[in-house]
């Protein structure tokens, strides 16, 4: 019986196509809006993640200041950290990969008649480890580097190719502002991070040489940590927290004068709300499917209508009130579930193209292609029973006299 009856479905889905073709649009475009938002949101999501994973493993960030919300930056009225606080971290807090100083300005490199405006950022070797610098070329610092603040230099890939185009810049000299620096590295590229910010725009100096000709003073802005394993972030925290309030004397009671950071938190924050984004574009879009629920109703209603007389000789000859019933019903959710495959293929390939025009992660969503499609063929349930109520309690006598 269900066989027979989605065949006359078929049957009268092809008698009306360009009717069926615009009832079943309404669905076609919820589905397809509905995966698709859900799709970039989860994209964006992931593009999220990978941004701020780019900036180094298992890092955390030490500022003076209390703390504040958005990227982690230095309160300039805070207490500076000094040498001796590197050391101690170095020495005291187990299971760490490294420790790094930072100390950051935005300058003018010169070479020949080139001029570049980047980001000088001074620091050591574990600089390199925390955030997954691999060379391309060149060396880091040695020992004796550091400890004289020499002046040399590691350059980004943009920062070579503004400068230097195609030409090896190992062993040549730039000049920042008022003295020149010789380049001992290149760093691999590794592309733009969270809020656009392109990492390879960079020129990495000894600590001791930034603080020494740069920023005046022995001060650092801020300390990078890198735990050695992520089940460790929380202990590594915890220890440089109580460290910290031992050395710079806070007291039980008193407002921290630093924050630690966890790049984690910066993933969960973000990541909460492009979720909550996407939960939002996806009710929108899900409004379509009701939209396209209504019209499936009155195109039913339409044909109920138009089929009066066929409805009542089913009838006359002895046809069950449920085999009508079930007839529209069927041919019901025909026109949904076609509505909802089409809609399917279309919005997993707009989603699939907007992933590739914005370079963003491909990610595919298949709980949320079952519950599109699943919620497609449910709306043809509801919206076409009560056309199909109305056809199966016509009066037969009523329906064959009927013009």
């Amino acid at each position: 019986m269900i066989w027979n009856a989605f065949l006359l479905a078929l049957r009268e889905i092809r008698r009306s196509a360009m009717r069926s073709i615009l009832t079943t649009l309404g669905i076609v475009i919820g589905v397809a809006s509905v995966i698709a938002m859900v799709m970039l949101g989860d994209s964006t999501t992931a593009y999220v993640t990978q941004s701020i994973s780019k900036l180094g493993t298992n890092m955390l960030i030490v500022t003076p200041g209390q703390e504040r919300r958005g990227p982690p930056s230095s309160d300039l009225t805070a207490k500076r950290f000094t040498h001796t606080d590197i050391e101690v971290l170095k020495r005291e807090i187990p299971n760490v990969r490294g420790v790094a100083p930072v100390g950051s300005n935005s300058m003018q490199a010169v070479y020949g008649n080139q001029n570049y405006s980047t980001t000088v950022e001074g620091s050591d070797n574990d600089y390199f480890t925390i955030k997954d610098w691999v060379f391309a070329s060149g060396r880091n610092f040695t020992g004796a580097e550091l400890q004289g603040g020499k002046a040399v230099c590691v350059i980004g890939e943009t920062v070579k190719r503004e400068l230097f185009g195609d030409q090896d810049p190992i062993g040549a000299s730039i000049r920042l502002e008022n003295f020149t620096c010789e380049v001992i590295g290149l760093l691999q590229p590794k592309g733009a991070a969270m809020f656009g910010m392109d990492q390879d725009d960079i020129i990495v100096v000894p600590i001791r040489m930034f603080q020494r000709r740069i920023s005046g003073n022995q001060d650092i802005s801020r300390i990078m940590v890198s735990a050695s394993s992520p089940a460790l972030i929380e202990n590594v925290k915890s220890s440089i927290t109580v460290l910290m309030q031992e050395r710079r004397r806070i007291q039980p009671g008193e407002e921290n004068d630093f924050s630690v950071r966890d790049m984690r938190e910066m993933v969960q924050t973000l990541s909460s709300t492009t979720q909550m984004l996407t939960i939002l574009l996806g009710a929108v879009a899900a409004i379509s499917l009701l939209v396209g629920g209504i019209g499936i109703m009155n195109i039913m209603l339409v044909s109920v209508t138009e089929r009066t007389r066929e409805i009542g000789i089913r009838l006359a000859i002895g046809a069950l009130e449920r085999e009508v019933l079930l007839q529209f019903l069927v041919e019901a959710i025909v026109l949904a579930s076609l509505g909802g495959i089409i809609g399917v293929v279309l919005g997993i390939g707009v989603g699939v193209g907007i992933s590739l025009f914005f370079d963003l992660p491909l990610v595919f969503n298949t709980f949320i292609v079952i519950v599109a499609f699943f919620f497609s063929t449910l709306v043809g349930v509801v919206f076409g029973y009560f056309p199909a109520r109305k056809a199966a309690r016509l009066n037969p006598i009523d329906a064959l006299r009927y013009e």
